[in-house]
């Protein structure tokens, strides 16, 4: 069962995007896609994109190189999508600051921009042999993705030190980005070190099964209604942050 291309290789890999393809179909129709647009469209192009490499990838009549291109083509949009939507997570985390959130908005779609065309340049010129692109295409992906892990995090952290509040689907966004992007680590990083011999292909299992676990998170969060809790409205203390989106409106003003 654990081998390439049996049936449950098959399912790992398309499930998710179709799961996806339902979940943007629901959040249109309870209007959450005009709360994330990021999100909605990086859920439609990951489902979209997913379903077209794996056509690729079983056709026989395709080659290899072909493959590849399309894979390093998709990864360079994702990455870059990826961004985006971490950018969104800050607007929304920033909510009652609006001239920080949009500041951190664009702070993290820069941040993004730029170092998919770094990673990008780097990889393609990292190592001229045969299968450089191959190699290319993992050096993107491991680039990418510790900085994706370290941004995740650190959103974690400023979020728990100013004590901001987590709304329930943000919160369920930002848990499967930073699952999807610490396996993704994990995953680069045993793939460098050969630590599975010739049996790596345990690790695109273990990818692909983390990933559709995230898919389901997404479904949890932003799908099922969240028990209403009573709660006292005591005014939030005020902290740096009031002081900083009070100088920025001032500066943008």
């Amino acid at each position: 069962m654990l081998q390439p291309h049996s049936l449950l290789w098959h399912y790992l890999w398309v499930a998710p995007n179709v799961l996806l393809v339902v979940l943007a179909f629901l959040m249109r129709r309870r209007g959450l896609h005009r709360e994330f647009p990021a999100f909605f469209c990086y859920a439609i192009f990951e489902a979209v994109g997913g379903i077209a490499i794996y056509a690729i990838d079983v056709s026989p009549s395709i080659s290899g190189p072909v493959y590849w291109w399309s894979y390093f083509v998709f990864l360079v949009v994702e990455v870059f999508v990826k961004f985006i939507v971490i950018g969104e997570v800050f607007t929304h985390l920033l909510r009652q600051y609006p001239p920080l959130g949009r500041t951190a908005k664009a702070l993290v779609s820069a941040v993004g921009i730029v170092l998919v065309f770094a990673a990008t340049i780097v990889a393609t010129h990292a190592n001229p042999t045969t299968f450089w692109l191959i190699s290319a295409t993992r050096i993107l992906g491991r680039s990418v993705s510790v900085v994706q892990c370290g941004l995740i995090l650190s959103l974690l952290i400023f979020a728990a030190h100013f004590h901001l509040r987590w709304d329930r689907s943000v919160f369920g966004i930002v848990l499967g980005l930073g699952i999807v992007a610490g396996v993704y680590v994990a995953y680069w990083a045993l793939m460098t070190e050969w630590l599975f011999g010739q049996r790596t292909y345990l690790l695109d299992f273990l990818n692909m099964a983390t990933y559709h676990l995230c898919v389901l998170i997404w479904f949890y969060y932003l799908l099922v209604p969240q028990k209403s809790a009573t709660t006292s409205a005591a005014p939030l203390p005020e902290n740096n942050l009031d002081i900083w989106n009070r100088e920025l409106e001032r500066l943008l003003q």
